[in-house]
């Protein structure tokens, strides 16, 4: 192969400077460095919420299913629930992910489920689709049937008899023209599709029904929608209204029917009552809109309703439903939710848990049973809207960006999209990370945040109209300091000062901690908290004035800051070359200054399509001068992946995207410092990995699901990914990736050296459906092995620096060593050690009252891991960190430790002596039996007699044998094993030493224990030695047949 390529590249070397130029950039790229994640697949991402619902415009039930739902959110995937919205489940995990636009049960079979992927809400945010998903086992497992480039599918509807016959409503592109759109009916099952509607290149399909009485007879709306990275338009040329009678087959445009409005048409939607299906109400977006009602199928029409508030930022909403038992009933979704009750004329208006409205389903036998789907993720009501479940339990969040502060445990920091801002602990004492463990914070949704980085409890974060506050945690103390305070809402950006966008930056400078920049098309700095901004830049933009206008229409304008253009969206400072700024703008320049923004030089890459939105500058860590940048243009219609490379302060560039998909597009790139070369990327559809410097990736998907990927930050060798859809993602411990070479890839098995841990409590792998999964506590240990059998003994050891066995974990555990057993699969395995020392002697059965036979904790220090296999051993030193937040000092650790296995050590001298006593009863009871002849052997009866009554009132002050079940230590007193249990109990509460009364109770009840003890050993050492003397001096037969 490496020879073709090189003729290949030889061949065109006689062609044009750039080709040749291409080429040998090609052939540069076959000299690259990767791993296969088989060497480290056993890291896994864990996802610590919050669970707060995001956006869903997607949602079912089943009919005379009570408590099975459906949601789709809008970059999270297909969700189920079970128990009436108690709890959610994934269910696409494995199969696709990201944006879901609609989900369909079929009526006649509710195994058989249809998803079209991509949102109708067509926000800056929105993410496309990639066609139609199938499931014919209730959601266990999906198959693709195609329609993959339809981008957008708002609708599958599924024929109430036969649930092979589906329609799919597609949107198509929103970016572009695209004959991908209209209505598409598939016969058989989603094996082809056939289109049936087509309105024209720009106008796909918003809404689509079927008439409930008559499944001959459908209705759809289509919508002439077009993003730009500056504009939003709503409405033109193909936007129409449409029915049919044969089933789909073919389609009427019923738009100039009698009643309905004239003139340019937006965005519509469509319901038909199931109670009479003359009875049909639209929501159209027209100069004239409102609710048009029609009583005679669609041959006449009437204004019934033109309130603002059904119809206000119409493309973002616009869905009208018919009641299911009630004929006059009808829902619309707004900002609020509205419901009318004689016949669509007058609506009362309501809230959900979360506003914002985008699709609703009323169960067809119970109209009061319905789920609703918004802004925060889906909620079910059994009462008509009385009442409605949370979305405090759907790990469904959005968020822009990320960045971390210096507390510890370290906190995370984001802007939820319809929500607010979050500061969440990355890792908690409890099991879970739990709503108490987020609040929060500076800015609103769709904020930059920024940490003052000399104290963490004061936050600055941003959100859309150049919003800007400080917030100070610790007294509750809010400010706004917004860099020019002129709202913006409904203007264009040509009418403003400064250019602000929705997710403008900020952030503070790494080599002045009094220093915070904020960006519009200008860079502005603070240095005393926001009471003054100093402009320390030109315009950094292309400043075109067709970008700057007006957004929205042609009927309704829509100007909130996302379409906000000519700004800067990407700006750093090196925190290796002090004064040094780059910045990055979304129409598509790079810039930079040496001096702390005096001076300025464009230094956008040559090779890099114009009006390309930089959503992202790194520094290299390694090279100065060196950095990356992010582009995308996904908003143009082309969604490839841009990244670029300089090494020399943007004088030249080169492209790094090999190996990325092409429809991948980028957002993030982050390197590591600790190793040079290594990348993360985060793109629409997940993680990407390069151990080169860019010059090729792989997939670094792990156990993440397909979502989009908006940002990364690395803490503490930890990777943080911020997604839209699915909250915050984390991997706790990348330093196997540090370490992989390829010598090491060549051995059997290796090692890697574990990262210094903390000494803290953790979920040891606990996982819940509503609430975050939290850090495992103690060490993880990731280890390779290239192949296992099961004769196989494997091994791992622990020691403490004076090389004492602390445990032993092995996959054949020698269980009177008290080794545990060690699971270990071919490839890369992660072992949790929970940093505990061996347990004392257990006793089966044993009832204890608020005892602890456990060891101690490992204290912190340094500590040691030997991995066996086939007699083969290699080991890696590590270090056990002390929580700064505890007041303990190390003595006194080391004192509760001593303390600890001190106790241990006589519960296991104890629990043993007791496995003796027992042993003793249970032959002496044997040889009882085995004697016929009683007065013959009454001397050896005598004193077995004796001895087993001596044990037992040992074992009796020892252990309270009475007791039988949990609860009966309160009917039956505790003994001295569970009194000295339960001192281990007390003593191993914290990090403390034990207390002077501890210490005398011990020594008070080990003296008891002992003396008991000793009476027990002389019992062994005399009467049991006498008596096994008299039973071999007997000739007893101790088997006896009949």
């Amino acid at each position: 192969m490496k020879k073709i390529i090189s003729l290949l590249v030889c061949m065109f070397l006689l062609t044009s400077y750039s080709i040749t130029a291409q080429k040998y950039k090609r052939k540069k790229q076959q000299n690259t460095t990767q791993f296969e994640e088989k060497y480290y697949d056993a890291m896994q991402w864990r996802n610590i919420g919050p669970y707060r619902g995001g956006r869903s415009a997607a949602v079912t039930g089943v009919a005379n299913k009570a408590n099975l739902f459906f949601m789709g959110a809008t970059g999270g995937g297909v969700w189920k629930t079970t128990d009436a919205g108690n709890s959610w489940e994934n269910i696409s995990d494995g199969f696709f992910g990201g944006s879901v636009g609609s989900v369909a049960v079929s009526e006649w079979d509710n195994n058989v489920i249809y998803v079209g992927n991509g949102e109708k809400t067509v926000r800056g945010n929105v993410s496309s689709g990639d066609g139609v998903w199938k499931s014919v086992d209730a959601g266990k497992t999906w198959k693709h049937i195609g329609l993959k480039n339809s981008r957008h599918i708002p609708r599958i509807r599924i024929h109430p008899k036969n649930p092979d016959i589906v329609y799919a409503a597609v949107l198509g592109d929103l970016y572009k023209s695209s004959a991908e759109r209209g209505v598409y009916k598939s016969i058989n099952g989603g094996l082809s599709w056939k289109k049936v509607l087509f309105s024209n290149a720009d106008a796909g399909v918003i809404d689509l029904i079927i008439d409930p009485n008559n499944s001959r007879v459908l209705y759809a709306t289509t919508w002439n929608v077009r993003r730009t990275p500056f504009s939003l338009s709503s409405g033109g040329d193909g936007s129409a209204l449409w029915k049919s009678i044969d089933g789909g087959d073919t389609w009427k445009n019923i738009s100039n029917n009698e009643g309905l409005p004239k003139g340019i048409w937006g965005i519509s939607a469509i319901a038909v009552s199931p109670i009479d299906s003359d009875i049909v109400w639209s929501l159209i977006e027209n100069k004239n809109g409102g609710v048009y009602k029609s009583i005679d199928a669609g041959k006449t029409w009437k204004l019934i309703n033109s309130e603002r508030k059904l119809r206000q930022r119409a493309w973002y909403y616009t869905r009208i439903y018919a009641d299911t038992q009630d004929k006059n009933t009808v829902y619309v979704m707004n900002v609020r939710y509205h419901r009318s009750k004689d016949g669509g004329k007058t609506y009362e208006s309501y809230n959900a848990p979360h506003g914002d409205h985008h699709d609703l389903w009323i169960a067809p036998e119970d109209n009061q049973r319905m789920i609703i789907g918004d802004d925060g993720g889906a909620q079910i009501s059994f009462d008509a809207g009385e009442n409605w479940t949370t979305y405090h339990n759907q790990p469904t969040s959005q968020f822009y960006r990320v960045v971390t502060d210096n507390h510890f445990p370290y906190r995370i920091y984001g802007a939820q999209q319809d929500n607010s801002t979050v500061r969440i602990a990355h890792r908690t004492d409890g099991r879970f990370i739990s709503e108490s463990d987020w609040e929060s914070t500076a800015g609103g949704e769709s904020a930059h945040i920024a940490v003052d980085p000399t104290d963490n409890d004061i936050v600055y974060g941003g959100s859309y109209g150049g919003f800007l506050t400080r917030v100070n945690h610790r007294t509750n103390e809010r400010r706004a300091i917004n860099v020019w305070p002129d709202n913006p809402m409904g203007h264009g950006a040509e009418d403003f000062k400064y250019r602000f966008q929705w997710n403008f930056p900020i952030f503070f400078s790494p080599n002045d901690t009094k220093k915070l920049y904020a960006a519009s098309n200008h860079l502005h700095v603070t240095t005393n908290e926001g009471q003054s901004w100093k402009i320390i830049s030109p315009d950094l933009t292309r400043n075109d004035p067709k970008t700057l206008e007006s957004s929205g229409g042609p009927i309704t304008k829509d100007n909130t800051g996302v379409e906000y253009y000519g700004t800067i969206f990407a700006a750093t400072e090196s925190p290796f070359e002090k004064d040094l700024i780059w910045t990055g703008s979304d129409d598509g320049l790079v810039h930079i200054s040496k001096d702390g923004g005096k001076n300025w030089n464009n230094v956008t890459p040559k090779i890099m399509p114009e009006w390309m939105m930089i959503n992202c500058i790194e520094i290299d860590p390694f090279n100065k001068g060196g950095a990356y940048i992010v582009g995308t243009k996904y908003k143009s219609g082309d969604y490839r992946p841009y990244m670029y490379k300089t090494e020399n302060y943007g004088e030249s560039w080169k492209l790094i995207t090999n190996g990325i998909e092409n429809e991948d597009f980028t957002r993030v790139i982050r390197a590591d410092s600790k190793r040079k070369g290594l990348l993360y990327a985060g793109t629409e559809r997940g993680m990407y990995i390069s151990f080169d410097d860019g010059t090729s990736w792989e997939k670094f998907k792990l156990n993440l699901p397909i979502v989009p990927i908006t940002d990364l930050t690395i803490k503490n060798d930890n990777l943080i990914a911020a997604t839209q859809g699915r909250s915050f993602w984390i991997i706790d411990d990348l330093t196997p990736l540090h370490q992989l070479n390829n010598n090491l890839i060549n051995e059997e098995f290796f090692l890697f050296k574990p990262l210094d841990s903390y000494r803290l409590n953790g979920s040891r792998g606990s996982k819940s459906k509503t609430q975050g999964q939290n850090h495992q506590g103690g060490v993880a240990v990731n280890f390779y092995v290239r192949d296992t059998a099961k004769t196989d003994t494997i091994s791992l050891s622990f020691f403490d620096n004076k090389e004492n066995l602390i445990k032993k974990y092995s996959t054949h555990p020698d269980k009177e060593k008290k080794e545990e057993e060690l699971n270990v699969n071919p490839g890369s395995n992660q072992f949790n050690w929970n940093l505990m020392y061996m347990d004392a002697e257990k006793i089966k059965g044993m009832i204890l009252w608020s005892a602890s036979l456990r060891g101690p904790k490992a204290i912190p220090g340094n500590y040691k891991v030997s991995m066996e296999k086939s007699g083969v051993i290699k080991s890696q030193d590590f270090t056990i960190l002390k929580d700064p937040r505890s007041g303990a000092t190390m003595s006194d650790m080391t004192a509760q430790s001593n303390f600890i296995i001190e106790i241990r050590d006589k519960l296991t001298e104890i629990h043993k002596a007791l496995k003796n006593v027992a042993k003793i009863k249970i032959q002496i009871n044997q040889l009882n039996k085995s004697i016929s002849d009683k007065e013959k052997h009454k001397e050896l009866l005598d004193l077995a007699n004796k001895i087993s009554k001596e044990v037992t009132i040992i074992e009796n002050n020892l252990y309270q044998t009475k007791s039988k079940s949990g609860q009966d230590p309160l009917n039956f007193p505790i003994k001295l094993n569970n009194k000295l249990g339960y001192l281990n109990s007390l003593t191993s509460m914290g990090n403390f030493k034990p207390t002077d009364q501890a210490v005398d109770f011990k020594n008070e009840i080990i003296k008891e224990i002992d003396a008991e003890l000793t009476n027990l050993y002389q019992l062994f050492t005399t009467d049991v030695t006498e008596l096994n003397k008299k039973v071999k001096e007997s000739n007893i037969d101790l088997i006896q047949l009949d």
